[in-house]
């Protein structure tokens, strides 16, 4: 368990926890109009990533023109400035708040029965709603695999918000799989966040969208470790706050070929990603790595 850094009890700390408790408590409308004038600002401010974004979507839908694919950068940057301010009331607003702006659908009786399972999170921009609601309203515990924060006291204060709920294991990502694999192996269940790629040591190169990137290959192998079915958990925002989708679990997966496995998981979230296609996390650079000899596309 880490331990939240000093200045937290200290008054600015305590200044700060009284100021996102209050806005917390902001009637969402207002909250979100002040997100959706962050999001026009880092449209026309934050150029670097607008690029990123445009880049990206450009990939994804080559058929758009100019002007709907500026439309659709737009509309992107607004939702995840809206969902950076979620968090406050994510992470502070009172738990009947919270429980009442995240509506859980999709077969939530299959988390119930017997066996492991790995959650196949998609990198959208509602993950915090996503964990949120399910640490606080299921009972079945949940195991979460994150990358620390270069900065420890950001870390430290994420990691705590993340735990608000409790019923919650998160494991650096930097220790290792052990911990992780013998939970799924005690019938566990495993939020995975694989549509990634750290580069080419720990990746596959694969198609995303038609064009070859690392992906993570860790979503086929837990499952197979961990004799785990997967079910795909979407976090889509709502003017009333997120749905948090799960869907029917996968069939005949894994199998034994970690590319073709890999390779499913990328082109369903592309099916996935059409449902909503301003919420997904476009400004990440996802076509970093390129096979040997090809040109990046940024």
């Amino acid at each position: 368990m880490k331990r939240l850094p000093g200045w937290i009890k200290k008054p600015i700390g305590i200044a700060l926890t009284a100021f996102f408790t209050v806005w917390a408590c902001l009637p969402l409308f207002v909250a979100r109009a002040i997100g959706t004038l962050l999001g026009w600002l880092a449209f026309f401010g934050a150029r670097s990533r607008r690029r990123v974004a445009t880049i990206n979507l450009g990939i994804a839908f080559p058929n758009l023109s100019s002007d709907a694919l500026r439309a659709l950068v737009k509309a992107h940057m607004v939702a995840l400035m809206v969902s950076m301010l979620d968090r406050i009331w994510l992470w502070y607003g009172p738990s009947w708040l919270v429980r009442k702006r995240l509506r859980i659908t999709g077969d939530v009786q299959a988390l119930s029965e017997p066996g492991a399972i790995v959650l196949f999170v998609p990198h959208f921009i509602g993950l915090d709603a996503a964990g949120m609601a399910v640490t606080q309203q299921l009972s079945r515990p949940l195991t979460d695999i994150y990358t620390p924060q270069s900065n420890p006291v950001i870390d430290a204060w994420i990691y705590d918000r993340r735990q608000r709920f409790g019923k919650i294991k998160m494991y650096d990502r930097a220790a290792g799989v052990r911990d992780v694999v013998k939970d799924l192996k005690a019938g566990g269940m495993l939020a995975l966040l694989p549509d990634m790629g750290f580069g080419p040591e720990e990746s596959l190169f694969v198609p995303f969208f038609g064009v070859s990137t690392t992906t993570i290959p860790s979503l086929s192998r837990f499952a197979r470790l961990g004799k785990a079915r997967v079910i795909p958990l979407l976090s889509v925002m709502t003017p009333t706050g997120y749905d948090i989708e799960f869907r029917p679990a996968w069939a005949n997966f894994p199998t034994n070929d970690l590319y073709a496995d890999t390779l499913r998981m990328n082109q369903t979230l592309e099916g996935y990603i059409g449902e909503h296609p301003s919420q997904y996390l476009w400004v990440h650079r996802r076509y970093k790595h390129r096979p040997p000899g090809q040109a990046s596309v940024y």
